[in-house]
């Protein structure tokens, strides 16, 4: 079985990119305009420097009873979060997401991003692979 190369699967070819100034509740509303579940969140030099998702909502805002409207990304999202490069295959990409318990992972290429790929992007296939790995390793 041939793999796909996660450039194949990229989604969001444009992503949705917000400035670590950005109000959590502006980002929570992008998000939901745009139907994601993250935001790539770069510095004033477009670079990314981390990844606010639904989840840092809940656990990091929410739950911690801080107040969406003015607490900024750059003080609740995930700095330097991991990536990877396009030509990567799909298993790889969910390999990472399993080992570090996270959803999404933003594909970036020399330093462009070219967007973000979530679990729910894989299916088929891909996912049945990971599921098989997963019980060769529950049995060791």
């Amino acid at each position: 079985m041939t793999m796909r190369q996660v450039s194949e699967v990229v989604r969001h070819r444009d992503p949705l990119i917000l400035s670590e100034d950005t109000t959590v509740k502006h980002a929570c509303s992008c998000m939901r305009e745009a139907r994601v579940g993250a935001v790539l969140v770069i510095d004033k030099n477009a670079n990314l420097v981390g990844i606010f998702t639904g989840r840092d909502a809940v656990t990091r805002i929410a739950a911690e009873g801080k107040d969406a409207a003015t607490t900024r990304l750059g003080d609740v999202m995930t700095r330097d979060p991991y990536t990877m490069a396009p030509d990567k295959t799909t298993i790889d990409a969910l390999r990472l997401m399993w080992e570090r318990g996270f959803r999404h992972v933003p594909v970036v290429d020399n330093g462009r991003l070219l967007g973000v790929v979530s679990r729910g992007d894989f299916r088929g296939l891909e996912q049945d692979r990971l599921d098989e790995e997963m019980l060769l390793w529950e049995r060791m």
